[in-house]
């Protein structure tokens, strides 16, 4: 597997993550006192958005990426469903 087919992977992982933590284990912890759904939920979301940057990071250097397109994704792996964005539009220029 290369770079781009491991953050593609990572970013559907991140987005999945993202979706649960805000929208199970938010309403989880706040309306159901369990807590712990969001420690675990938050843990794993977590790991893999430092995964997401890193390749994100790996990727801008061995695909000689513009910033602009970058950036983008970086900030797309701060919204809700947009990491599966980046999945897609990276599937479509493959």
């Amino acid at each position: 597997m290369n770079t781009l087919s491991i953050f593609r992977k990572i970013a559907v992982a991140e987005g999945i993550s993202y979706v649960l933590l805000l929208f199970i284990a938010m309403p989880l912890k706040y309306l159901a006192d369990m807590p712990l759904a969001v420690k675990y939920t938050g843990w794993a979301h977590g790991l893999l958005f430092v995964l997401y940057i890193a390749f994100l990071a790996m990727a801008f250097v061995e695909y000689k990426w513009s910033f602009k397109k970058t950036a983008m994704f970086g900030v797309a792996s701060l919204l809700p469903f947009a990491p599966f964005w980046v999945d897609k539009k990276l599937k479509e220029e493959n």
